[in-house]
C-alpha cells in the first residue's frame, strides 16, 4: 500500500512541476508580448512626433527660404542663402524619419552591429549575475543597518 501511495505522490509531483513549467512559460510569453507592444507604441509615437515636427519645421523652412532668397536678391548678397543649406539637412532628416526609410536603415544597421560587432555591446564587468546583485544588496543592507 505504501508503494501505491508513493507512486501517486510522485505522479502528482510530476504533474505539478509540469503545470508550474507551463505557467512560467505562459507568464514569460505574456511579458515578451507586453514588452513588444510597448516598444511598438513608443516607435509609433516617435514617428508621429517626427511627422508633426516636420509640419512645423517645413513651414518655418519655407518661410525662411523665401525670405532669405528675397533678401539675397534685393541686397545682391548671395551669403543670405547659406542658412538654407543646414536647414535643408534638418528638413531632409525629419522627412526621412517620418515618411522615408530611415527607420528601416537604422534597423538594418542595428542588426549588423548585433551580428558583427558583438564585443562593442558588452557591459563593463560583464553580465549582471544573481550573486553580484546579492553581494551588492548585502553590502547596502549592512550600510543601512550599521547607521
Amino acid at each position: 500500500m505504501g508503494f501505491i501511495f508513493s507512486k501517486s505522490m510522485n505522479e502528482n509531483m510530476k504533474n505539478q512541476q509540469e503545470f508550474m513549467l507551463m505557467n512560467a512559460r505562459l507568464q514569460l510569453e505574456r511579458q515578451l508580448m507586453m514588452q513588444n507592444e510597448m516598444r511598438e507604441r513608443q516607435m509609433a509615437l516617435q514617428i508621429a512626433w517626427s511627422r508633426e515636427f516636420l509640419k512645423y519645421f517645413g513651414t518655418f523652412f519655407g518661410i525662411a527660404a523665401i525670405s532669405l532668397t528675397a533678401g539675397a536678391i534685393r541686397r545682391k548678397k548671395p551669403a543670405f542663402l547659406f542658412p538654407i543649406i543646414p536647414l535643408g539637412f534638418v528638413l531632409t532628416y525629419q522627412y526621412d524619419l517620418g515618411y522615408g526609410t530611415l527607420l528601416q536603415r537604422m534597423k538594418g544597421e542595428a542588426e549588423n552591429i548585433l551580428e558583427t560587432e558583438k564585443s562593442k555591446l558588452q557591459l563593463p564587468k560583464g553580465m549582471i549575475t544573481f550573486e553580484s546583485l546579492e553581494k551588492a544588496r548585502r553590502e547596502q543592507s549592512k550600510f543601512f543597518i550599521d547607521k
